[in-house]
């Protein structure tokens, strides 16, 4: 079974436990995490029960056939099997395959597994097996964590100004559990406050996201063809140990959000149009400086621009280049 995109999160939070195995994957590690937890808690009342849950790392396991074997195991003292397998990867696929002609009706195996390609075998088996599903876990965009954090302040009594959760959103957006960890701290800092509006300030000073501001500095620089303050906002990020992908990740959002507004304008929208539909809204402090940008880059140059990011980005994943230097030399020639 395929899990559609809108029922992701209905999902995750009430699985069905008739299922023989559930594969959870994404590049979103911590979205990955919060899911394969959520999912565990549904399938027994205890994820550290010894007796009834089994926690397997299939890099550790000198057979695949130990996660069967696990599955196939009567309870002690009764009540469902909960088989985690971790590192989930395409060695497993066979077996599972075999496993799901005829699962245990009183087990479930629930595979966590990083990015896998439409190519993988195990993706493959659990999108179309009746007897599996596969959830994936997107990184989440930045309209994804606004509906979180207002959830999450509202729970504790707290409101937010407009531009504090855009900001927040913009900023967190790519990494679930590192969000959650930062709307918790937000929430410790203005807890004891008399005053429950949050306000940008407030975001930040808790947050302690200041190095946001130098990756807003970084992709706006750019985007205007500013070398110099560029290269100073990438020394400050990389100062701050922020490593060189999320610099390309930040590069491509910014391009992207321009290609969209590019577009609409390039086929009859107005420009006011154009920039009122990115989701969620642009900062108000930036808006007039994206506006310009959208008047000094064309669909093409922005499409070149995407494939050199996206080429730029495989190429800090092999051996042999030097991340911070490539990121660098790209700037230089913009």
């Amino acid at each position: 079974m395929k899990v559609a995109y809108r029922d992701i999160k209905g999902f995750a939070d009430n699985p069905p436990l008739n299922l023989g195995a559930i594969l959870v994957y994404g590049p979103d590690h911590g979205l990955m995490k919060d899911r394969v937890k959520k999912i565990c808690e549904k399938v027994v009342t205890d994820i550290n029960d010894p007796f009834n849950v089994s926690d397997l790392d299939l890099d550790m396991i000198e057979n695949v056939s130990q996660v069967i074997d696990e599955a196939n195991t009567v309870s002690m003292m009764g009540g469902n099997r909960l088989i985690r397998v971790r590192a989930g990867a395409d060695k497993l696929t066979a077996t599972l395959k075999e496993y799901l002609k005829d699962p245990n009706p009183d087990a479930m195996i629930v595979i966590e597994a990083g990015e896998l390609t439409p190519r993988s075998t195990l993706r493959k088996l659990c999108e179309t097996d009746k007897m599996a599903a596969a959830l994936p876990c997107y990184v989440e965009e930045a309209k994804d964590l606004v509906s979180l954090i207002t959830t999450k302040l509202q729970e504790e009594g707290l409101s937010i100004e407009q531009d504090a959760r855009v900001w927040l959103a913009q900023n967190l957006s790519g990494d679930h559990q590192r969000a959650k960890s930062e709307i918790e701290k937000l929430i410790l800092y203005k807890g004891q406050d008399s005053d429950k509006k949050i306000s940008v300030m407030d975001a930040v000073q808790s947050s302690g996201l200041a190095g946001s501001l130098s990756m807003d500095d970084l992709v706006y620089s750019v985007a205007d063809r500013n070398t110099r303050d560029s290269l100073k906002s990438l020394e400050a990020l990389t100062q701050d140990g922020i490593p060189a992908v999320a610099v390309l990740r930040g590069l491509q959002n910014h391009f992207r959000k321009l290609l969209q507004v590019r577009s609409l304008i390039e086929t009859g929208a107005s420009p006011a149009e154009a920039l009122n539909s990115i989701k969620p809204p642009l900062f108000f402090k930036v808006k007039d400086r994206f506006a310009n940008q959208t008047r000094n880059w064309n669909v093409q140059k922005i499409h070149q621009l995407l494939d050199e990011l996206s080429d730029i980005e495989s190429k800090t994943k092999s051996s042999g280049y030097n991340p911070d230097t490539l990121v660098g030399q790209f700037i230089a020639r913009i």
